[in-house]
Formats: C-alpha cells, sequence, structure tokens
C-alpha cells in the first residue's frame, strides 16, 4: 500500500485504545496514520486525545438525527471525506448496522476483550471472570453483521488466577494487552498482509 493508510478511529469514551494508536502512529516507520476521530458523545475525553496530537475531530451526535440510518450516513459522509482507508472502533459504544459495515467490507477493525467467541457483547471480562475461566485474552476482529463475530485477525492470551487476580487487575492485564495488540493489527491491515477467505484471515508477507 502506497503511502501511510489512512484511519478514522470511531470513540465513545476515555480513549486508551485511541492513544496507543496514536502513539504508534507517531512512529516514522508505523505505516498508517489517524485521519479522523470521530465521537458520538461531546464528553469523551478520546477527542481530548486526538486534538492534544493535532488530530482532525468531529462530533456527530446519534440523538441529533431521527434515526440509526441517518446517523450512520453522517459518519459515513464524514469518513469518506477524509478518505479513510480503515474503519478503526476504538470504545465505540453504539451497534453498527449492516448498513454502516457493507459499506466498509473487511475494512473496520473492532478490539474485543475476550477471546472470541467466549464471551461476546458487553461486560466480557466481568463474564470471563465470573465463569472461572484459567485463560482468557483479546481479541481483534473484523466486523461483520453480527455481534463480535466477524473474522478474527489477532488473539493473546492472558491469565486468569482467581488466587492471585481480582476483577480489577485482570482488566488492567487486558487492557495492557490491548493497547499493543490493537496497533499491531492496523500495522499488518496497512501492510497489506491480511487476506480473509471466509472466516479464516490469513497473515502473509509485506507488500511491496
Amino acid at each position: 500500500m502506497k503511502g501511510k493508510c489512512a484511519l478514522g478511529v470511531l470513540v465513545s469514551g476515555n480513549g486508551t485504545n485511541l492513544q496507543a494508536i496514536l502513539d504508534a502512529s507517531a512512529g516514522k516507520d508505523y505505516p498508517a496514520e489517524v485521519r479522523l476521530v470521530i465521537s458520538n458523545r461531546p464528553d469523551a475525553y478520546a477527542l481530548e486525545r486526538a486534538r492534544k496530537m493535532s488530530v482532525p475531530t468531529a462530533l456527530i451526535q446519534h440523538g441529533d438525527y431521527p434515526d440509526r440510518g441517518s446517523f450512520e450516513d453522517a459518519l459515513i459522509a464524514a469518513l469518506d471525506r477524509a478518505s479513510v482507508n480503515l474503519v478503526v472502533l476504538a470504545g465505540f459504544m453504539r451497534v453498527l448496522s449492516p448498513h454502516f459495515v457493507r459499506r466498509y467490507p473487511n475494512r473496520i477493525l473492532n478490539i474485543h476483550p475476550a477471546l472470541l467467541p467466549s464471551f461476546p457483547g458487553t461486560d466480557a471480562i466481568q463474564q470471563a471472570w465470573e465463569y472461572g475461566v484459567k485463560v482468557t485474552g483479546v481479541t481483534v476482529h473484523f466486523v461483520d453483521d453480527g455481534t463480535d463475530t466477524g473474522p478474527i485477525v489477532l488473539q493473546e492470551t492472558v491469565p486468569c488466577d482467581h488466587l492471585k487476580d481480582s476483577l480489577e487487575t485482570l482488566e488492567e492485564k487486558i487492557h495492557s494487552v490491548e493497547r499493543h495488540l490493537f496497533p499491531e493489527a492496523i500495522r499488518l491491515f496497512a501492510e497489506g498482509r491480511l487476506q480473509v477467505t471466509n472466516r479464516q484471515v490469513l497473515i502473509g508477507k509485506e507488500r511491496t
């Protein structure tokens, strides 16, 4: 892929994963750059993180639109104006409809704090903790029409020791993995190394 891959990042909250992506993209040799950060919430600190690094931001509040379709059309218009190559969901707390997802086939990445297909949906860390798993982890996946059902790009395990861990320490371990796994998955996409065949994401050599 010639030039840097243009990222459009959708956020709703604090933006720790956004910060990890911004920090990675500041590296000279990193093949992607954040072109636009969009939030649906005006109080999202992620917007301030972007502004501090001189990244353009947009506030598109779902409550300003009569239905989900028109809200998503506004998102699409903003992303397309920024010529985004990859849409990144970094704590975006709105479910995206097939209307949006099919606009960017295999060009939307999400991160999930569990080893999918286990514990999809919300509160995944707590779900795993209460289930008593010995190993949990983090998944980066492409987004499809389902909830956390898209093809898996990368996964990394996190041990769960109920004698030594608490829910809070487990959360911190998982978030620590997220902060390096998400930028790595984005890098692989930007280098043109991800090939999706049915449900399999194959990682090849960097394209020249």
